[in-house]
């Protein structure tokens, strides 16, 4: 088995570099700090940012409730045990308890609002997918006119969650009440033991790619994310696990299994049509395998085409509902929403939602990233310029470890810049946030229980401070 070189040493750079990790998370409070008081004063002036504890999609609201020590049982486990445990456990055993731990975290942080208002109630509102799902009698007609419910301010137009989406979102709610497993209790817990499978997905992803060492490393801040309050309960927990799902797909071994995730992935062009950008993760995963790259990539284009092809049969065609879409999106808050402060304070938002051991893994991740890159700068000095394979080469080479989170970043910077991602990004970023978190592997593991204890802090303090909207 493959293991990457750096991770040998832990932290992939000199221990004496420790230090300067802990100077980012005093650049993540001030960004953070930044957003919440310019939040706080352009609120003040009735400015429309739609979100009153901004940079959060959420309202000011300190409370307790059931889920407080259940989700303190859980993070003292994993804090004491299950950093422990993860280097030694064997891969299955570990993968169970992993999956177990993360429905029990995501649990417990819904649980702080309470049964009914933090789960079985979450998804009621006018504007969720559920208060749709009665009104859908014939599948192959409502795909057929679903573009022309887009808009609104008509008749029949879709709530916001379904309008602001394409038909597989809601066809997921109408599956299950399809299948008896209607009501929003169903889709809540669909929603948590969906979204919770990401803990199982992003470490197998990372062993097929030969480094188990770092799945290992990882697993324990996947188990722990801050993130988790969104997965539990909002349908992006579902879009997380899905996506998560067809990403680990690409990368074990088999063209069937290519081809499965290549459905999974085209499935997922139909729940946001922001996963476009998955894309870009999905050609990091096939680029990292050792071999067969060419029939894999076939395979997964394969999967994705009959996806798009039976969609654009049943009557729904992409760039249609794309187009329509963005419309949609500027005919409500977007239109007041200021680019000016979401495009920075979203980072704020995103930093809540992956946690404060964001920063620091991503400079270690970055740094890890700039090494083969001036191999290759030194190989080809000279008036030639390096061809673009040579920094593919290079980056390949660096492992799974640099190229997933750097392929995350990349999406996520891309979705940040368009502007159709103005608030409420801690849920809408889930599915890449999950790869953000594999940077974690760069950091030393004297320090991993420290980082983690960030994340618990940071999630039992959103979610005892805040009351947060899915």
């Amino acid at each position: 088995m493959r293991v990457l070189a750096p991770l040998r040493r832990g932290p992939n750079l000199p221990a004496r570099r420790t230090d300067a990790d802990l100077v980012v998370p005093g650049v993540e409070m001030a960004l953070l700090a930044a957003a919440v008081a310019v939040g706080l004063l352009l609120n003040a002036r009735g400015v429309g940012l739609h979100a009153d504890a901004a940079p959060l999609y959420a309202t000011w609201h300190p409370h307790l409730g059931w889920g407080t020590p259940a989700a303190l049982l859980v993070a003292a486990g994993v804090l004491c045990w299950g950093v422990r445990w993860a280097r030694t456990a064997g891969w299955g055993r570990l993968l169970v308890a992993a999956y177990l731990a993360g429905v029990a975290w995501t649990m417990s942080l819904a649980l702080v609002d309470g049964w009914s208002a933090g789960f079985t109630r979450r998804l009621t509102t006018q504007a969720e997918y559920l208060h749709e799902v009665p009104r859908v009698t014939d599948v192959r007609a409502m795909l057929a006119g679903f573009s022309a419910r887009i808009l609104d301010f008509q008749p029949d137009s879709w709530s916001t969650h379904t309008a602001g989406h394409p038909p597989g979102a809601l066809l997921v709610f109408v599956g299950l009440d399809r299948i008896g497993l209607g009501g929003p209790t169903a889709a809540a817990v669909a929603c948590v033991l969906v979204g919770a499978t990401a803990t199982v997905s992003v470490p197998v992803t990372l062993r097929a790619l030969g480094a188990e060492e770092a799945a290992r490393r990882v697993l324990p801040f996947l188990v722990l994310l801050p993130g988790a309050i969104w997965v539990g309960v909002s349908a992006d927990g579902i879009f997380t696990g899905v996506v998560a799902a067809g990403l680990a797909l690409l990368a074990v071994r088999g063209l069937v299994s290519a081809a499965i995730g290549g459905l999974l992935l085209g499935f997922a062009l139909y729940l946001s049509y922001g996963f476009v950008l998955v894309g870009v993760l999905a050609l990091a995963v096939v680029a990292l395998r050792p071999r067969d790259r060419r029939p894999v990539l076939l395979a997964a284009l394969a999967g994705v085409g009959t996806v798009v092809a039976a969609f654009t049969v049943a009557g729904f065609w992409w760039l249609d509902g794309y187009h329509l879409v963005v419309e949609r999106y500027h005919q409500g808050w977007a239109a007041d929403r200021p680019y000016g402060y979401w495009v920075w304070a979203n980072a704020a938002a995103l930093l809540l939602s992956a946690g404060p051991v964001l920063g620091p893994a991503l400079r270690r991740t970055a740094l890890g990233a700039a090494r083969p890159a001036r191999t290759v700068a030194m190989r080809w000095r000279g008036p030639d310029r390096p061809p673009v394979t040579a920094w593919l080469d290079a980056l390949r080479g660096a492992g799974p470890t640099v190229l997933l989170p750097l392929a995350a970043a990349l999406a996520v910077g891309a979705a940040d810049l368009s502007g159709l991602s103005k608030a409420e990004v801690e849920r809408i970023w889930l599915p890449f946030v999950v790869w953000l978190l594999v940077a974690a592997a760069h950091l030393p593991p004297p320090a991993q229980r420290l980082w983690l204890a960030g994340q618990v802090v940071t999630a039992l303090a959103v979610s005892h401070l805040l009351w947060t909207v899915s």
